[in-house]
């Protein structure tokens, strides 16, 4: 399974969320259907500025992407471009924005939707293994850096583990081939590209714009573009049997 997710599409999905006293904005960038054990989905959340997001959880794994402005997720700080990911039934927040707001993709390789408050959750909350993570952040390259790269570089964010977590980033020089390997354990691999241009079979991919390569078939090969490409790689674990 590949899918792609895109600028367009997200674009053409955007729409407001009232959360709480406030109103977000959401905008839907991967798009795979329902399936419960693998439907990659990839969004981007406009959070305004000065605004709370209480503690809460989700039913399924997940990471996410800060990209733009600033804030602070429990007593963490946040700006471009930090990566954090929070396990199936782990609270966390609350996510707080600055002054500018703040914005991040949320990424997870089964669709789900909503959230849980921690505050009140009951039965909810089921028992297993709470899992945080938190990496960055990822100096971005200026386009001139990066069209001057000769070799590549990789950077392990997040170590692999056991169970398939991992992210990488990398510079990849002009015209470059990449193949990121499949992590052991992992159900697939989250492909963002944070500067410069990715082709992958024939179709470009531009700034935040991203790609899923499931572990059950082929690692994805990706080629730089003309100007070369800065890409974080973000490999995602399946739920934990705890969970059901």
């Amino acid at each position: 399974m590949i899918v792609i997710g895109t600028r367009e599409h997200g674009s053409r999905r955007r729409r407001p969320v009232p959360v709480m006293q406030d109103t977000f904005h959401k905008s839907e960038w991967m798009e795979a259907g329902d399936d419960p054990v693998l439907s990659p989905t990839v969004f981007l959340v406009e959070q305004p500025p000065d605004t709370v997001l209480v503690p809460h959880f989700h039913r399924q794994n997940q990471f996410q992407l800060f990209v733009a402005g600033g804030g602070t997720i429990g007593r963490h700080p946040l700006g471009p471009v930090t990566i954090h990911y929070a396990g199936a039934y782990t609270g966390y927040g609350p996510l707080v924005s600055g002054p500018e707001g703040i914005t991040y993709f949320t990424i997870r390789p089964v669709c789900e939707s909503g959230f849980v408050p921690v505050e009140g959750a009951g039965e909810r909350m089921i028992r297993g293994p709470k899992r945080h993570a938190q990496a960055g952040p990822i100096h971005v390259l200026g386009d001139e850096a990066l069209a001057g790269l000769h070799q590549p570089t990789h950077e392990r964010m997040l170590a692999p583990a056991p169970d398939g977590l991992a992210a990488i980033a990398s510079c990849l020089p002009p015209g470059a081939e990449h193949i990121p390997a499949h992590v052991p354990g992992s159900q697939g691999q989250f492909v963002f590209v944070l500067a410069g241009s990715l082709t992958h079979d024939g179709r470009s991919l531009g700034v935040w714009e991203n790609l899923f390569a499931a572990s059950s078939g082929p690692a994805p090969v990706l080629h730089a573009g003309e100007g070369g490409a800065q890409i974080v790689v973000l490999h995602t674990p399946p739920r934990d049997p705890a969970y059901g």
